[in-house]
């Protein structure tokens, strides 16, 4: 069974508090863009519980047993006495580029094992699953735009759609840290209303919205802000980090024709 777990992006992004638990609260609007990875998945005559995996294109910066589809396998299979499979990942989205694929594995995953071994778990009980995984996971179980806050744990529906638009993505050869991207961080309220992000044209987002992590990560990574700059030159109506990583994402207009040298290590484009 194959399927495509796809990559978001972040349309602002606040850090507003830290937690009693260590953890930072955040507020944000993540949206599901059509990058994706290839997972495949295959059931195999070895002893219920193993999990052969294999990974292709990018090389997973983990031993196998941490990656996190097979800790969704495992996860499930403790559960539900599950059947020895192969796995298969061929990696397209880029690590540390704070697009998620990762965590949209992880949950792709979980609902992959539900539908070929008919496991019946309710779309709440996949996301309470993939709440044990990781924050991001359970986003991509209803992969759809939503409000995020808290640790990740709190999801909003958002009628957004950037259908209309050119999404393109470019990640830079740099990596930045968790711990590098959250030193410079000091938690404030967010200085404006996600949930009313469906309502401002994207053309005022640039004056409106933003990115808590750049202001640090912009100083210390001056590729990262030569992209970012970059994208607006070639005509992105808004551009900004998403997450905390080194990927800078820009939208524009459909016939934008982008003739600009988006140099980095990483450059992806939506083409509708």
């Amino acid at each position: 069974m194959l399927v495509y777990p796809n990559a978001k992006i972040n349309l602002g992004l606040y850090v507003t508090g830290k937690r009693p638990d260590g953890f930072h609260n955040l507020e944000s609007v993540f949206y599901p863009v059509a990058l994706a990875d290839v997972l495949e998945v295959n059931q195999i005559n070895k002893p219920k519980g193993i999990c052969v995996f294999q990974n292709t294109g990018i090389p997973v910066d983990c031993a196998a047993e941490k990656n996190l589809v097979v800790k969704a396998y495992k996860l499930l299979a403790a559960a539900y006495d599950l059947p020895a499979v192969e796995v298969k990942l061929h990696k397209l989205i880029p690590y540390g580029a704070g697009l998620g694929g990762g965590s949209s594995d992880a949950a792709f995953m979980l609902k992959l094992l539900n539908t070929y071994f008919d496991l019946k778990i309710s779309e709440r009980g996949l996301i309470n699953y993939a709440s044990r995984l990781g924050s991001d996971c359970m986003f991509f179980i209803k992969n759809t735009p939503a409000f995020v806050g808290g640790r990740g744990e709190i999801l909003e529906e958002i009628a957004l759609s950037l259908e209309n638009y050119k999404i393109v993505i470019v990640k830079p050869d740099c990596e930045v840290s968790t711990a590098e991207a959250y030193r410079g961080i000091v938690p404030c309220e967010a200085p404006y209303n996600l949930h009313r992000l469906p309502g401002l044209a994207i053309e005022k987002w640039q004056m409106k919205i933003g990115n808590d992590f750049e202001k640090m990560i912009l100083a210390e990574h001056p590729e990262i802000k030569r992209t970012k700059m970059a994208l607006y030159e070639a005509g992105a109506l808004y551009a900004s980090m998403t997450g905390s990583g080194s990927g800078v994402y820009g939208i524009f207009r459909q016939d934008t024709k982008i003739t600009a040298d988006l140099k980095g290590g990483f450059v992806w484009m939506d083409e509708k």
